[in-house]
């Protein structure tokens, strides 16, 4: 299993996550509205977030978890959806997920990668 973390520009949320639902099996996706800054330190940033005389951009984070051979997939989709082709597109993580739980049942899920 894979995680994909995507810090995403905001105006691009919508088309991103509408490929992402054409994808069959998707197992879901969270959504968190974020802000922060890259190497350009948020100068010129259109939505521009003033905290304590720092400048952050806003963004939106992606995370999604998914089975290894739904990964390309998944990445094709967010970085055909969310490019503008401009500084600041984002930035997307990818981790491998060795455990998961769930909360409700308690069930745990433990994932070994090749070779292991």
């Amino acid at each position: 299993m894979k995680e994909i973390k995507a810090i995403i520009q905001p105006h691009r949320l919508t088309p991103v996550i509408d490929a992402l639902q054409a994808i069959a099996g998707l197992p879901g996706v969270t959504v968190s509205e974020v802000k922060g800054f890259g190497r350009n330190r948020a100068k010129g940033a259109k939505d521009k977030v003033v905290q304590d005389y720092l400048e952050y951009a806003k963004k939106v984070k992606l995370e999604i978890v998914v089975p290894d051979e739904m990964l390309d997939s998944v990445l094709e989709s967010i970085i055909t959806n969310a490019r503008t082709d401009h500084a600041g597109d984002g930035l997307i993580f990818i981790s491998t997920v060795d455990n998961v739980i769930r909360v409700r049942t308690g069930e745990h899920e433990t994932y070994t990668r090749s070779g292991d």
